[in-house]
């Protein structure tokens, strides 16, 4: 796990600067750092920079930026090939220098050229430059585990793990992207291909981005989409059959994951996808894996208990660390520097707590995370399966509230299944219903109404049943762009490697041949990682309500970030942002402040609201004002 940056560009950018940029990512890479800028042609330079967290091959030959043998090819990498050795059996007329992954992907371009990637079987963000015919190559992962940054103005290109080192460079511009506000608001991050700045995007997962002179042109080498489509018409009916091949492909990514050169722990929450990634590696070891967990002293969201539980009955080397609102409030001050681009998922408090613990012992964890997404683990999937077969009463609801003489009061606290399929008809957002109310209020806090604050393009999963469009959904947008990122700059933050086995690619592969009903069954949700589970773990141990991380949002924004919010919507802050309509934004503020306990009509339900418009004025503070 590193961090790299680097351009393409005719600007004048010196070795200085490129050192300044690599330095702001010093937390992904406090291990060893490497710069190298190189003239080409038609006055342009290309500059590579890396950020090393030694984790394979601990020796100096596992420097970054790498070059090949005939020194063709210059590589710097972020992240972990964790078939490289199987590669590399393939690759025997390469002369390898070092141990580690980073020459495998030289030695495999060199072979296959860039469709190399298709073999690849990792967590990763490549630069990869070929002085042959002066392409840059910029590679993301399937899934998008590792971030990847690229600004493009006029005609130059630069590129980087974080926002971070563009900002440090020579002549950037931090024009804010007033267009994905209303998008950011709703889902509390900001979705691929987009960034917070003006022609700054994210690579999308299973990309590839080429850069000649200029000229940028992408491809997508692997998708959702088309794997899903793909792999379904080969689909796995025995389920028992289903189930042993699937915990073979489990056991076969914990124990890639567990190869390290550093010592190795666990993120244990108590939960199915976390045990599960626990007792196989427990499994898997000749000694006491080291699990980690943080408790809370409310109730109703610790889960460090029934972790702890868990620990104790596979025999793991159990530490957890019990933190209170004060630990957690002391780390909102951190969330601009931790995530440069706004970011609003509270429970990123947590995993940043979480991570802290676990760097006091380990460089690398296991998580268990994509669970949910390729299993049906969430409440909604289950929530739509429902909704589906009431979806002909949501059509009469829906021409009925369109009768002017119908009373409108009638519909206004109907359940939330009828909502979701009366209140909006259309196809493309079908699974995203249900929360129109906080969609027009986004709607109206902003002076540019920009992009669609859902994501309007359904349709293209081709699929009938709404619970497995959904999760399709999820896997492109959710996923990468909310779980991914919060994980991958909580633990780097502490420059700690999670590495995630049911994201490994044979894993994701092989659930997309697995029906429904092997995933969600009528409520119940992970069917069959439940059922590997009970193989190592007693049902009884792990059949509870399903919590998570969380923070006391409310409490914090009503008292002690009360007078910093009431900054944030001061009347002449607002007009010289330009950004949010003033009267409107106070309105939803101080009708939220002044809701207290009067119940979710008052304005208290806004919170969802309130909080990533918070998050962003912090960050609008640190980086802009």
């Amino acid at each position: 796990m590193c961090g790299i940056c680097g351009f393409y560009s005719k600007r004048e950018i010196s070795i200085n600067n490129l050192i300044q940029m690599n330095d702001t990512m010093v937390h992904r890479g406090p291990d060893d750092h490497g710069e190298q800028i190189f003239e080409i042609r038609h006055a342009y330079s290309v500059g590579l920079a890396h950020r090393r967290l030694s984790i394979m091959d601990l020796s100096a030959m596992g420097h970054q930026p790498m070059v090949s043998g005939d020194g063709r090819v210059s590589v710097v990498f972020n992240g972990e090939i964790y078939n490289f050795l199987e590669l590399r059996q393939e690759l025997k007329d390469y002369t390898f220098l070092s141990s580690c992954d980073t020459e495998v992907i030289i030695a495999a371009y060199l072979k296959w050229g860039i469709s190399c990637v298709d073999r690849f079987n990792g967590m990763f963000a490549i630069a990869i430059f070929d002085r042959e015919d002066d392409n840059l190559y910029l590679v993301r992962d399937r899934i998008g585990k590792k971030p990847l940054y690229y600004y493009l103005e006029s005609g130059n290109l630069s590129f980087a793990s974080e926002l971070k080192p563009l900002m440090a460079m020579r002549g950037f511009r931090k024009e804010i992207e007033t267009d994905i506000l209303g998008n950011y608001l709703n889902h509390w991050c900001i979705p691929a291909p987009y960034s917070i700045f003006k022609n700054v995007y994210k690579l999308e997962p299973g990309c590839i981005l080429r850069f000649q002179y200029g000229t940028v042109t992408t491809n997508r080498y692997w998708g959702v989409t088309d794997k899903y489509h793909e792999l379904f018409k080969n689909p796995v009916r025995d389920f028992e059959t289903a189930k042993a091949e699937l915990k073979n492909k489990l056991l076969d990514a914990v124990k890639t994951r567990m190869k390290a050169d550093v010592p190795v722990g666990v993120f244990l929450s108590g939960g199915y996808d976390s045990s599960l990634g626990c007792a196989m590696a427990q499994h898997l070891s000749d000694k006491p894996v080291k699990t980690y967990c943080i408790g809370f002293e409310q109730a109703d969201y610790n889960e460090a208990p029934f972790a702890k539980k868990v620990a104790e009955h596979l025999g793991t080397a159990h530490t957890e660390l019990y933190i209170s609102d004060a630990d957690m409030y002391k780390m909102v001050e951190e969330l601009p520097h931790c995530y440069d681009e706004p970011f609003a998922d509270n429970s990123q408090i947590a995993t940043m707590l979480v991570s802290k613990l676990a760097k006091q012992d380990v460089s690398v964890v296991l998580t268990g995370d994509g669970g949910d997404e390729f299993f049906g683990g969430y409440n909604v999937y289950s929530k739509l399966q429902r909704a589906q077969k009431i979806d002909w009463i949501g059509a009469m609801i829906y021409q009925a509230k369109k009768i002017p003489l119908v009373n409108k009061k009638c519909f206004q606290n109907m359940p939330l299944l009828l909502r979701m399929v009366s209140d909006e008809r259309n196809q493309e957002i079908k699974t995203q219903v249900g929360i129109n109310n906080y969609i027009r209020a986004i709607d109206e806090m902003l002076i540019n109404k920009g992009m669609s604050s859902y994501f309007p393009f359904e349709s293209k999963y081709g699929v009938r049943e709404w619970d497995i469009r959904r999760m399709l959904l999820d896997m492109e947008t959710y996923l990468p762009n909310e779980i991914l990122c919060k994980v991958d700059r909580a633990s780097m933050k502490y420059s700690l490697e999670c590495r995630c086995p049911i994201l490994d690619k044979n894993v994701m592969e092989y659930s997309y041949r697995l029906p429904q009903n092997m995933k969600d069954e009528k409520g119940n949700q992970k069917k069959i990682l439940k059922s590997i589970v009970h193989e190592y773990i007693p049902k009884e141990l792990m059949e509870r309500p399903k919590t998570g991380f969380g923070v006391p949002m409310n409490d914090w924004l009503m008292h002690q970030l009360r007078g910093q919010l009431e900054d944030y919507i001061d009347s002449n802050y607002l007009k010289r942002q330009g950004i949010f309509d003033v009267e409107n934004t106070r309105q939803l503020v101080l009708s939220y402040l002044g809701s207290g306990d009067k119940g979710k009509d008052s304005g208290a339900n806004y919170s969802k609201i309130v909080w990533p418009f918070f998050v962003f004025q912090q960050w609008y503070e640190r980086y802009i004002c």
